[in-house]
């Protein structure tokens, strides 16, 4: 049994669980999952990031501002999970306030790029998509966004369900959240992993071969960590493999 699920029953009531969408999402990205969390460890809570969903005119579209939402709509204390782009929020929330954080799960996400040459070259695709964002429709986004090699192994199913949640979003707020939290401008964290004494969780599908490997970095790096790898997973495991994350994020088997 984990320290927080031990906490939890010692007191009776289900500690707060913020949950963080990936980029071009929304907190609906978490419908799938929502109902399979054991209600009596976790309250759940959703959040749209800025630009993203009810928060796409939320400027600036920055990692502070990110931060400071989140600490500002959570609770005093509270666990935290994050998908992706939702996955680094989460890594900068629980740098600022860690003594606010009382588990960290990290989705098929990473902690940066810290090679000089492909950060830039990151940041130059990032705005070059951004230009193209602010010219595009919702539904061309979703198309291309979809299209994606990343997402090949998405269930027709999964990808109908993805769809509605991606047409929630508005181009241009994406654009903005783009190129102020995208990959390249990040700075990386890597060498920051070391302070996050809190146990963790790292999630990752056993198809996505760029994130497994990100996965085994993250899991190296911070000082309390296992690592979960899904099979049959590919991205998007809170639409492709929800139970199986769920399972991930109660704990099961810390």
């Amino acid at each position: 049994m984990s320290r927080v699920s031990l906490t939890v029953e010692v007191r009776g009531v289900p500690e707060t669980l913020v949950l963080l969408h990936g980029f071009g999402g929304t907190r609906r990205a978490w419908d799938p999952v929502l109902p399979l969390l054991d209600g009596e460890t976790y309250r759940p809570l959703a959040l749209d990031l800025r630009g993203h969903g009810a928060r796409a005119d939320a400027r600036p579209v920055s990692f502070d501002g990110c931060v400071a939402d989140v600490l500002a709509a959570a609770g005093e204390r509270f666990a935290l999970c994050g998908y992706s782009f939702g996955g680094r929020v989460a890594l900068h929330v629980a740098l600022a306030a860690p003594e606010r954080v009382s588990r960290l799960v990290l989705v098929a996400t990473s902690a940066g790029i810290d090679d000089p040459a492909a950060r830039a070259a990151r940041v130059a695709e990032d705005e070059a998509f951004a230009r193209d964002l602010e010219s595009m429709t919702i539904e061309e986004y979703a198309d291309r966004w979809q299209a994606q090699p990343l997402f090949a192994g998405t269930s027709p199913e999964a990808a109908r369900w993805w769809r509605e949640d991606l047409l929630r979003n508005d181009p241009r707020a994406l654009a903005a959240a783009l190129r102020g939290t995208g990959t390249g401008v990040m700075e990386p964290l890597w060498d920051r992993l070391g302070e996050l004494t809190i146990p963790a969780t790292v999630v990752v599908g056993d198809t996505d071969a760029k994130f497994v490997g990100l996965g085994e970095r993250l899991t190296a790096g911070l000082p309390d960590a296992r690592l979960v790898v899904i099979p049959g997973a590919g991205h998007g495991l809170p639409r492709e493999a929800p139970a199986a994350l769920a399972a991930a994020i109660d704990g099961e088997g810390r």
